[in-house]
């Protein structure tokens, strides 16, 4: 289903502006989201799916990627998840020989995470798909709409006061 994804422009009446804000219209929205998110895992299930991974094993290797040696705490921080959730993931991880826990130089009860050689792998096999699939959605959707779906992903990501 082609979704578009672009802003009215200015100059549009204002009952084309309040159609977005219809109940029915929020609705499709909503399952929007939820599709896209499904489909855009799907899209990384075959480098995470043969080790086993799935998106919240992704999300650890990569935030540990563009941090190498983040603490637990940080990166339970950053993900937005509970403490029960992240101990699993990390302990998945660290069976399948992706990461390893090392005592901080400063606070030795604190761990700090490294990707192994082989995380690093698991990491950059899906991160180039998943790189790809909006490669192509990005291509196809054009400059403006990518501006406007960056600005709702932005709007939905942030922190609700």
């Amino acid at each position: 289903m082609p979704v578009n994804l672009t802003r009215p422009s200015p100059a549009a009446n204002v009952a084309e502006a309040r159609l977005y804000l219809k109940e029915d219209e929020l609705d499709k929205a909503v399952e929007l989201v939820f599709l896209a998110a499904r489909r855009f895992w799907r899209s990384a299930e075959g480098p995470l799916g043969a080790r086993g991974l799935g998106p919240a094993h992704y999300r650890a290797l990569a935030a540990i990627r563009r941090d190498e040696g983040l603490s637990v705490s940080a990166l339970r921080t950053h993900l937005d998840i509970t403490k029960q959730s992240l101990a699993r993931v990390l302990s998945e991880l660290e069976t399948e020989g992706l990461i390893e826990r090392q005592p901080s130089a400063e606070d030795r009860r604190q761990r700090l995470l490294r990707l192994t050689e082989a995380g690093r792998t698991a990491e950059r096999d899906a991160s180039a798909v998943l790189r790809e699939r909006l490669a192509q959605v990005f291509r196809a959707s054009g400059a403006e709409a990518v501006a406007g779906a960056r600005a709702v992903w932005a709007a939905l990501a942030a922190e609700r006061e």
